[in-house]
């Protein structure tokens, strides 16, 4: 895992090196432009932003201890640490250290490393579920000509939904029939690969196990409630600090739908979060979509993404370290040990 992904952040460095180079003479900044849209930006509504992201991370903490209660009941915002430390790692160290949130829960509670994985994989099918229901709700309410190429946009918004849909009822199959599911995808793939199938199969069973956390309805109402709640607040923290810019016309009067569309593009970019590059490219993708999109100059553009960055991404990093500290965690080790107890498990579930 660190050879790759050591390959793939000389890659990264490499792409952005050669970008310079071909925009040094083709692309022309001004400094001081950058520095005057930051200063004339609102901070204000930045610093509300700031606050909502923030408050997601407690709805985070609340969430996964939601999950864990027919498991063991833990008080609600114990986990808290563990949600700050974790995306503090994430932030530092690059989207290698992600097993680092559900290996700090398990230390915490006793509780398998598998089981704490599991919701994990619970926790981020109800944000990708939240985020295409809201990200497609913006964008179809949308009034006609408010969007750039809105054929094209509206197809992959009713993608979004058909697979939304698609994965909630593949979810509601394997919490119903777990072991029939498991069963019959193993017997589909086995007809290209016995090994494949095999491992189909029980990881199927082991998302089953998973599945133990949601036994009602009730339980599926509480954690969509919390996801959905969660993701307004980011749509709305995006929204605030993309029309905080108010220098630059076209970020002040920025629709929501068109911050829908800025918003994807970060969490794409996001995906393959890199220690430090990843900042630079997330910055450059994002600031890319403005100006593409919606002509905004390279300036403000640039500004306006680092800002963005910077709250919705790295600003839990100083509690974070702090937190840290107090716990007596170490980053980098805890990094380290998540992701080989995380292949420890992996070779254990294949072995058996």
């Amino acid at each position: 895992m660190k050879k790759r992904e050591l390959i793939l952040g000389a890659v990264f460095f490499l792409a952005l090196v050669a970008l310079v180079v071909w925009g040094r003479d083709r692309i022309h900044f001004d400094f001081g432009v950058f520095v005057s849209q930051l200063k004339l930006a609102d901070w204000r509504k930045i610093s509300f932003a700031f606050g909502c992201i923030y408050v997601c991370y407690v709805f985070r903490a609340v969430r996964w201890a939601l999950l864990l209660r027919h498991i063991k009941k833990v008080p609600l915002f114990s986990l808290l640490g563990t949600q700050v430390i974790g995306f503090t790692a994430v932030a530092l160290i690059g989207r290698i250290a992600d097993p680092v949130r559900p290996y700090l829960v398990s230390k915490k509670t006793g509780l398998p490393l598998s089981n704490q994985i599991a919701v994990y994989i619970v926790e981020r099918l109800f944000d990708a579920g939240s985020m295409a229901l809201i990200f497609c709700s913006v964008i179809l309410l949308a009034p006609s000509g408010a969007l750039p190429h809105p054929e094209v946009i509206r197809k992959v918004c009713y993608g979004a939904l058909a697979t939304t849909i698609a994965g909630a009822l593949f979810l509601v199959a394997v919490r119903l029939a777990g072991g029939a599911v498991a069963l019959l995808l193993e017997d589909a793939f086995s007809i290209v690969s016995k090994g494949l199938g095999h491992a189909i199969g029980d990881k199927i069973r082991a998302f089953r196990a998973g599945l133990d956390t949601l036994r009602s309805f009730s339980d599926f109402g509480i954690a969509s409630s919390l996801s959905l709640g969660m993701w307004m607040l980011i749509t709305l923290a995006y929204f605030e600090i993309i029309t905080a810019f108010v220098a630059s016309p076209e970020l002040k009067e920025l629709t929501l739908a068109k911050c829908m569309l800025l918003m994807a593009s970060g969490m794409a970019a996001s995906s393959l979060q890199l220690p430090i590059i990843g900042w630079f490219t997330q910055i450059g993708v994002v600031a890319a979509a403005m100006s593409g999109f919606f002509g905004v100059a390279a300036e403000p553009a640039t500004a306006c993404a680092a800002t963005l960055l910077a709250v919705s991404f790295l600003s839990i990093a100083p509690v974070g370290i702090i937190w840290a500290r107090f716990e007596h965690v170490s980053l980098r080790k805890v990094a380290a040990e998540s992701e080989h107890a995380g292949e420890t498990l992996a070779a254990d579930e294949t072995s058996s």
